[in-house]
């Protein structure tokens, strides 16, 4: 709890209701607030955090062959309490709740990340290929050891070659009727499978994605069990090798593997979606090859969910580990000659360290959102009459999209608090050097960010259409093409937006220099107009760009090629939209009182400094004038200052447990 007294805030400087009293946060119920409706899951834990918090001096002080082996005790032990297998169905030992499941892997990466990492190999990429794309026999074969973690195995999709373009794929598994066998062979150099988790010591399964060939005819990117070890060496025709040391995750057993003709029973295919039968002919009720790769793939969205939360939940140490330490470090005399300034009541402190704290809570009600919506398409809790492949498609979309701002986030978060803490933030003992080691891979693994925001663009550029999966790039651009001028504006809307913006602006336009500029700043329905422009706007340039390219004769893949960045723009104008949305439903749901006020601050300084950052580009197109820049400059420092006697509650409120928080260096007054 912050003790500290409040600093005086200038009520010029803020329209803010409660600007004159400092509101008392409850962070018991703050964060009962945060945890939502799997408080339970998330303090289980949390405990087991705590108890076996000796793990992130494990991972200093051993080797990195010792510490992978203490890695994978410390998972199989987990195992062992259920946590660990919560989205998996009841009859194989699990929970039979997808959302509780996000929540649990969610809270482990407030611990070690080698740890959280080799959870998400085990149960949830090769645990849930099994699940999402086998059938009853693959269930009952493995499920159950699996979800004990007596079954350990990798997730083998991407290779050397191939990282992003799962289509392109260089393995392949090819039928042979008569063995009643699929043959599987890397039929390149570049084909092996690189960086798989449990590859290099422990696993013996592997879900290996592969062409797949049929009587001579490529039917496309199938998955397939394989196994990979036999009383632990190498299986017959299965190479092995260790990826070695990495920049951070050394308790994860990263290898490659190559594929020499490893034969493998029919039934080894996981089948849900296709399956080949004793006579070798290939059947799926999904006809179009596109529509079904995309389906298949589909099935794993709940990888990028977790990832996504992790990077989110790991911001949230590095917050508490830097506002805590600048709550009782003093630097130079300021204010007074008997004793040096608190850093955080340094205006400049403030500026770097709280629009960070806001945006990790807005990227946790975000997050929420994303998860809840996965619970209910997986699930079957979708409400009565949804279109079932719509809410799958934008799901998708929509957790490509958090993913990859939850990850830039904690690249972020992490290294500026670092630097906010000094040198005492270099030590390892204060967890910043396994922080920015461990997350930093983060951005590219399920998914490199930038691909995934042109997953989003797409989505939004084709309104999430049925040909949505069958649609490449080439696809997009001629799809976009053949639509009106008039049709791109009236989807995206544009043209309603100048007196939207208007309407919630007292005082006139915000391009215009008359009104008082400090007028509806802290309104939500002005920021939210503000935000909703900006998307608009960017996609219907996109939109414009590629239909002229198209128009003016230009091959569609040059055309998407020199737009590219003007996509990666409208996708998060996009989702910056979206947090920003689910930040204010989540504030619009609490009760009047100090909680709501404290929350409220939070979503005013996220929107403004959102604002105040994309300046130019606001005023390039109009909306804002310099004076009405300025004066958002001055409400994001005004809202600094309120929430400075706030932070230390805010985040007490992640609760992260002092044990793994470690930083006893940064985290206690001395």
């Amino acid at each position: 709890m912050a003790t500290d007294t409040a600093v005086p805030v200038d009520p010029q400087q803020s329209e803010h209701p409660d600007v004159g009293r400092r509101p008392t946060i409850d962070v018991a119920a703050l964060t009962a607030l945060l945890d939502g409706r799997h408080a339970e899951v998330r303090q289980l834990v949390r405990d087991q955090l705590a108890a076996q918090a000796q793990v992130l001096v494990d991972a200093e002080e051993m080797t990195r062959a010792e510490f992978r082996e203490r890695v994978k005790d410390v998972v199989v032990e987990m195992a062992g309490t259920g946590q660990t297998a919560m989205g998996f169905p009841e009859q194989y030992g699990g929970g039979g709740d997808i959302g509780a499941s996000v929540a649990a892997f969610e809270t482990l990466a407030l611990g070690d990340l080698s740890v959280l990492v080799k959870v998400g190999v085990q149960f949830g990429l090769f645990g849930g290929a099994v699940l999402q794309l086998g059938t009853e026999r693959h269930h009952e074969q493995y499920l159950a050891d699996i979800v004990s973690g007596e079954l350990l195995g990798c997730f083998a999709m991407t290779e050397t070659g191939h990282g992003s373009n799962v289509q392109a794929l260089g393995t392949v598994a090819t039928y042979d009727a008569e063995a009643q066998e699929f043959v599987i062979r890397s039929t390149r150099p570049d084909a092996w499978k690189d960086y798989i988790g449990n590859a290099a010591a422990h696993g013996t399964m592997a879900v290996v994605f592969a062409q797949l060939v049929v009587d001579g005819d490529t039917k496309g990117v199938h998955a397939f069990m394989v196994p990979i070890r036999v009383d632990g060496e190498p299986a017959a025709g299965v190479r092995i090798e260790d990826d070695g040391a990495k920049m951070g995750l050394n308790g994860v057993d990263n290898g490659r593997l190559w594929f020499d003709d490893v034969r493998v029973p029919r039934e080894a295919l996981l089948n849900r979606f296709a399956d080949v039968t004793s006579d070798g002919t290939y059947a799926s009720e999904i006809d179009n090859p596109g529509k079904r790769f995309f389906t298949m793939l589909g099935t794993l969205v709940q990888g990028r969910v977790c990832v996504g939360g992790a990077g989110i939940n790991a911001s949230k140490v590095a917050i508490t580990i830097a506002v805590k330490y600048a709550l009782h470090r003093r630097q130079f005399e300021a204010t007074s000659e008997a004793e040096e300034e608190l850093l955080l009541d340094y205006g400049l402190h403030q500026r770097r360290l709280f629009p960070l704290l806001a945006r990790t809570y807005a990227l946790h009600c975000a997050q929420d959102v994303v998860a809840g919506r996965l619970h209910d398409v997986f699930s079957g809790t979708l409400a009565p009459g949804a279109d079932v492949d719509l809410a799958r498609r934008e799901l998708e979309s929509r957790a490509a999209g958090t993913k990859a701002l939850g990850t830039w986030h904690a690249t972020q978060t992490i290294q500026e608090c670092r630097e906010a803490c000094g040198g005492a933030g270099y030590l390892a003992v204060n967890r910043f050097a396994a922080l920015k080691a461990d997350t930093d891979v983060f951005t590219t693994f399920e998914g490199d960010n930038h691909v995934l925001l042109q997953l989003v663009a797409k989505g939004l550029l084709t309104a999430y259409s049925s040909e949505f999966e069958e649609m490449d790039q080439l696809g997009l651009v001629k799809f976009v093409a053949g639509l009106t001028v008039e049709t791109i504006i009236e989807k995206t809307g544009v043209h309603k937006l100048l007196e939207r913006i208007k309407d919630v602006v007292p005082g006139g336009s915000p391009s215009s220099d008359g009104g008082d500029q400090d007028a509806g700043l802290l309104d939500p329905e002005y920021q939210l107009a503000m935000y909703r422009f900006r998307e608009e706007h960017t996609l219907a340039g996109v939109a414009r760009r590629l239909k002229r390219g198209v128009d003016q004769g230009m091959n569609p893949g040059e055309v998407f090629s020199r737009v590219q960045d003007h996509v990666i723009a409208a996708a998060r104008a996009h989702l910056e939209r979206l947090v920003l949305e689910a930040f204010v439903a989540k504030a619009a749901e609490l009760p009047d009182g100090d909680l709501k006020v404290a929350f409220d601050l939070l979503v005013d300084l996220h929107a403004l400094h959102g604002i105040e950052q994309d300046r130019a580009w606001f005023m390039e197109h109009g909306r804002l004038t310099t004076q009405r820049s300025k004066a958002i400059s001055r409400e994001v420092s005004a809202l600094c200052r309120r929430i400075r006697p706030l932070a230390g509650d805010l985040v007490d409120a992640f609760a992260v447990p002092p044990e793994v928080l470690r930083a006893p260096e940064l985290v206690e007054a001395p």
